[in-house]
Protein backbone atom coordinates (compact mmCIF):
# COMPACT_ATOMS: atom_id res chain seq x y z
CA UNK A 1 0.00 0.00 0.00
CA UNK A 2 2.79 2.33 1.20
CA UNK A 3 4.79 1.55 -2.13
CA UNK A 4 1.58 2.01 -4.14
CA UNK A 5 0.53 5.51 -2.24
CA UNK A 6 4.48 6.67 -3.08
CA UNK A 7 4.40 5.66 -7.06
CA UNK A 8 0.77 7.69 -7.64
CA UNK A 9 2.70 10.55 -6.02
CA UNK A 10 5.53 10.42 -7.85
CA UNK A 11 3.65 10.27 -10.73
CA UNK A 12 1.68 13.24 -10.27
CA UNK A 13 4.83 15.27 -9.70
CA UNK A 14 5.91 13.92 -12.71
CA UNK A 15 2.79 15.29 -14.39
CA UNK A 16 3.16 18.39 -12.40
CA UNK A 17 6.68 19.28 -13.84
CA UNK A 18 6.08 18.53 -17.26
CA UNK A 19 3.02 21.24 -17.10
CA UNK A 20 5.43 23.56 -15.31
CA UNK A 21 7.94 23.22 -17.94
CA UNK A 22 5.73 23.53 -21.25
CA UNK A 23 4.63 26.30 -20.36
CA UNK A 24 1.22 25.42 -21.99
CA UNK A 25 -1.08 26.51 -19.25
CA UNK A 26 0.25 30.11 -17.20
CA UNK A 27 -1.25 33.09 -15.54
CA UNK A 28 -0.15 36.07 -17.56
CA UNK A 29 -1.81 39.25 -18.03
CA UNK A 30 -5.07 41.17 -17.83
CA UNK A 31 -7.67 42.15 -20.01
CA UNK A 32 -9.09 45.86 -20.24
CA UNK A 33 -11.51 44.98 -17.48
CA UNK A 34 -8.61 44.30 -15.08
CA UNK A 35 -9.37 40.32 -15.14
CA UNK A 36 -6.43 37.70 -15.03
CA UNK A 37 -5.69 36.24 -18.44
CA UNK A 38 -4.82 32.25 -18.00
CA UNK A 39 -2.87 31.74 -21.26
CA UNK A 40 -2.96 28.24 -23.19
CA UNK A 41 -1.33 27.41 -25.96
CA UNK A 42 -1.88 24.00 -26.96
CA UNK A 43 1.11 22.87 -29.45
CA UNK A 44 2.63 22.97 -25.34
CA UNK A 45 0.35 20.95 -24.43
CA UNK A 46 2.64 17.19 -23.38
CA UNK A 47 -0.11 15.25 -24.36
CA UNK A 48 2.26 12.04 -25.64
CA UNK A 49 4.49 12.45 -22.30
CA UNK A 50 1.37 11.99 -20.24
CA UNK A 51 -0.78 9.54 -21.78
CA UNK A 52 -3.10 8.47 -19.83
CA UNK A 53 -2.86 10.73 -17.08
CA UNK A 54 -3.95 13.98 -18.95
CA UNK A 55 -6.95 14.54 -17.43
CA UNK A 56 -6.09 14.02 -14.21
CA UNK A 57 -2.80 15.74 -14.30
CA UNK A 58 -5.21 19.08 -15.58
CA UNK A 59 -7.38 18.41 -12.78
CA UNK A 60 -4.65 18.65 -10.60
CA UNK A 61 -2.65 21.39 -12.41
CA UNK A 62 -5.35 23.81 -12.32
CA UNK A 63 -6.06 23.19 -8.58
CA UNK A 64 -2.80 23.16 -7.13
CA UNK A 65 -1.30 25.73 -9.52
CA UNK A 66 -3.60 27.99 -11.32
CA UNK A 67 -6.73 28.79 -8.99
CA UNK A 68 -4.48 29.38 -6.02
CA UNK A 69 -2.67 32.06 -8.27
CA UNK A 70 -6.31 33.53 -9.54
CA UNK A 71 -7.91 33.67 -6.15
CA UNK A 72 -10.72 35.17 -5.62
CA UNK A 73 -10.56 37.59 -8.74
CA UNK A 74 -12.88 36.97 -11.93
CA UNK A 75 -10.64 35.10 -15.16
CA UNK A 76 -10.46 34.95 -18.86
CA UNK A 77 -8.84 32.18 -20.61
CA UNK A 78 -7.35 33.02 -23.87
CA UNK A 79 -6.72 29.83 -26.02
CA UNK A 80 -4.22 29.17 -29.06
CA UNK A 81 -5.38 26.41 -31.12
CA UNK A 82 -2.55 26.88 -33.84
CA UNK A 83 -0.96 23.50 -34.60
CA UNK A 84 -2.60 21.54 -32.34
CA UNK A 85 -2.10 17.88 -33.32
CA UNK A 86 -4.70 14.77 -31.65
CA UNK A 87 -1.57 12.27 -31.56
CA UNK A 88 0.90 15.00 -30.17
CA UNK A 89 -0.43 17.81 -27.91
CA UNK A 90 -4.23 17.28 -27.75
CA UNK A 91 -5.19 15.84 -24.14
CA UNK A 92 -8.62 15.05 -25.80
CA UNK A 93 -12.53 16.39 -25.29
CA UNK A 94 -12.90 14.12 -22.60
CA UNK A 95 -9.43 15.24 -20.86
CA UNK A 96 -11.05 19.06 -21.23
CA UNK A 97 -14.21 18.30 -20.01
CA UNK A 98 -13.41 16.83 -17.01
CA UNK A 99 -11.11 19.64 -16.06
CA UNK A 100 -13.53 21.89 -16.58
CA UNK A 101 -15.98 19.71 -14.85
CA UNK A 102 -13.71 19.42 -11.77
CA UNK A 103 -13.49 23.14 -10.72
CA UNK A 104 -15.52 24.68 -7.61
CA UNK A 105 -18.79 26.40 -9.18
CA UNK A 106 -17.28 29.43 -7.83
CA UNK A 107 -14.34 29.52 -10.05
CA UNK A 108 -16.96 28.56 -12.91
CA UNK A 109 -19.03 31.79 -12.21
CA UNK A 110 -15.52 33.47 -11.98
CA UNK A 111 -14.40 32.62 -15.57
CA UNK A 112 -16.10 35.38 -17.76
CA UNK A 113 -14.82 34.49 -21.30
CA UNK A 114 -13.26 31.54 -23.67
CA UNK A 115 -10.96 33.31 -26.48
CA UNK A 116 -10.94 30.03 -29.15
CA UNK A 117 -7.62 31.97 -31.22
CA UNK A 118 -6.77 30.78 -34.90
CA UNK A 119 -10.03 27.83 -34.83
CA UNK A 120 -9.73 25.14 -36.94
CA UNK A 121 -12.50 24.99 -39.51
CA UNK A 122 -13.03 21.12 -38.26
CA UNK A 123 -13.15 22.25 -34.30
CA UNK A 124 -15.76 24.78 -34.71
CA UNK A 125 -18.21 22.61 -36.77
CA UNK A 126 -17.67 20.09 -34.19
CA UNK A 127 -18.49 22.33 -31.41
CA UNK A 128 -21.34 24.32 -33.05
CA UNK A 129 -22.79 20.72 -33.69
CA UNK A 130 -21.38 18.91 -30.08
CA UNK A 131 -20.48 21.94 -27.80
CA UNK A 132 -23.71 21.94 -25.46
CA UNK A 133 -24.11 18.52 -25.07
CA UNK A 134 -20.55 17.65 -23.98
CA UNK A 135 -19.94 21.18 -22.08
CA UNK A 136 -22.71 22.51 -19.46
CA UNK A 137 -24.42 26.10 -21.38
CA UNK A 138 -22.34 28.12 -18.79
CA UNK A 139 -19.20 27.32 -20.51
CA UNK A 140 -20.27 26.93 -24.14
CA UNK A 141 -22.18 30.72 -23.77
CA UNK A 142 -18.45 31.92 -22.96
CA UNK A 143 -16.73 30.81 -26.18
CA UNK A 144 -15.46 33.71 -28.43
CA UNK A 145 -13.74 32.43 -31.60
CA UNK A 146 -10.90 34.65 -32.66
CA UNK A 147 -9.34 33.73 -36.26
CA UNK A 148 -6.98 36.18 -35.86
CA UNK A 149 -4.39 37.54 -32.64
CA UNK A 150 -4.76 40.81 -33.02
CA UNK A 151 -8.32 40.31 -32.50
CA UNK A 152 -7.75 40.24 -28.79
CA UNK A 153 -6.50 43.78 -28.60
CA UNK A 154 -10.20 44.59 -28.59
CA UNK A 155 -10.09 42.77 -24.92
CA UNK A 156 -6.65 43.48 -23.50
CA UNK A 157 -3.58 45.85 -24.47
CA UNK A 158 -0.85 44.16 -26.16
CA UNK A 159 1.91 43.37 -24.45
CA UNK A 160 -0.08 41.15 -22.52
CA UNK A 161 0.62 38.20 -24.22
CA UNK A 162 3.67 38.73 -24.48
CA UNK A 163 5.60 35.61 -25.90
CA UNK A 164 2.35 34.94 -28.46
CA UNK A 165 3.21 38.40 -29.85
CA UNK A 166 6.74 38.00 -30.17
CA UNK A 167 6.46 34.73 -32.21
CA UNK A 168 6.49 34.64 -36.13
CA UNK A 169 3.36 33.84 -37.63
CA UNK A 170 4.92 31.01 -39.36
CA UNK A 171 4.94 29.66 -35.55
CA UNK A 172 0.99 29.47 -35.98
CA UNK A 173 0.66 28.11 -39.35
CA UNK A 174 0.29 31.24 -41.25
CA UNK A 175 2.35 32.16 -43.69
CA UNK A 176 2.63 35.82 -44.79
CA UNK A 177 3.95 36.32 -48.67
CA UNK A 178 4.03 39.49 -50.74
CA UNK A 179 2.79 37.90 -54.04
CA UNK A 180 -0.79 38.41 -53.09
CA UNK A 181 -3.06 40.61 -50.54
CA UNK A 182 -6.18 40.20 -49.66
CA UNK A 183 -8.92 41.59 -47.46
CA UNK A 184 -10.51 39.30 -45.23
CA UNK A 185 -13.65 40.60 -43.38
CA UNK A 186 -14.25 38.87 -39.43
CA UNK A 187 -16.36 39.79 -36.82
CA UNK A 188 -13.89 40.38 -33.40
CA UNK A 189 -16.16 38.40 -31.43
CA UNK A 190 -19.31 37.33 -30.83
CA UNK A 191 -19.75 39.55 -28.09
CA UNK A 192 -18.55 42.62 -29.38
CA UNK A 193 -20.25 45.21 -31.96
CA UNK A 194 -17.16 46.29 -33.86
CA UNK A 195 -16.02 44.46 -37.07
CA UNK A 196 -12.57 44.57 -38.20
CA UNK A 197 -10.66 44.00 -41.35
CA UNK A 198 -7.51 41.68 -41.32
CA UNK A 199 -4.66 42.19 -44.43
CA UNK A 200 -4.35 38.79 -45.32
CA UNK A 201 -1.33 37.62 -47.90
CA UNK A 202 -1.67 34.44 -49.81
CA UNK A 203 0.21 32.96 -52.26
Amino acid sequence: MVITVEKDAAAGGEAALLLERSRAITVQGRDRKGRDVVRVVGSYFPARALGGRAEEALRAYLRERVLPAIGDREFVVVYMHSRVDRGGNFPGVGAIRGAYESLPAAAKDRLRAVYFVHPALQSRLFLATFGRFLFSSGLYEKLRYMSRLEYMWVHMDKGQLEELERRPLMDYGIEATESRCVYEYDAASMDTSASLHSLRCVS
